[in-house]
């Protein structure tokens, strides 16, 4: 069970070139946090995620992705392979994060508290796939779980209630 009041703004991440970034240097913003994966049919989701970043982001919108090779061992390479390969594909210029695990023990502690928040179909707490999304309001708080066929567009309406809250 997580901490009473605790939000996703409590917690840490390294950024995918090394240096250290805490997410309450995004206090305020509204978060898009996804499972992101190099070699997953999903893949081209990261052009929608770079578009919506690009249309949202000076209202207040944070695309934040996190690397993970727990499905297919779809992101097998290094950080700065796998940097290299979102930006040189599909321009991606939001905030990647150092690879983690969203599953399992060594599961980043961000990614057990989103799967405690907002469970997926049928209660599950786990991750099924790569680019599981969760939308995050301005508080914090998890506002909302997409399944990984969830397209970067189809959250336009939901980013904007939030951005407008």
């Amino acid at each position: 069970m997580n901490a009473p009041g605790t939000t996703a703004f409590d917690f840490d991440a390294t950024s995918i070139d090394g240096t250290p970034s805490p997410l309450s240097a995004l206090r305020g913003r509204v978060l898009l946090i996804v499972n992101t994966a190099s070699a997953c049919g999903f893949t081209p989701q990261f052009a929608g995620l770079e578009e919506l970043w690009k249309i949202y982001g000076e209202r207040g919108l944070t695309v934040v992705g996190f690397p993970c090779n727990q499905f297919g061992a779809q992101d097998p390479g290094s950080d700065a392979q796998i940097g290299s390969y979102c930006q040189k594909n599909y321009g991606v210029s939001f905030p990647m994060m150092s690879k983690v695990d969203v599953n399992g023990a060594s599961a980043h502690p961000l990614w057990k508290w989103l799967t405690a928040e907002a469970p997926g179909l049928l209660g599950t707490k786990a991750i099924k796939w790569n680019f599981t999304k969760f939308l995050v309001g301005r508080d914090g708080y998890v506002l909302k779980r997409y399944a990984p066929t969830d397209t970067p567009a189809s959250l336009k309406a939901d980013i904007e209630a939030a951005l407008s809250a």
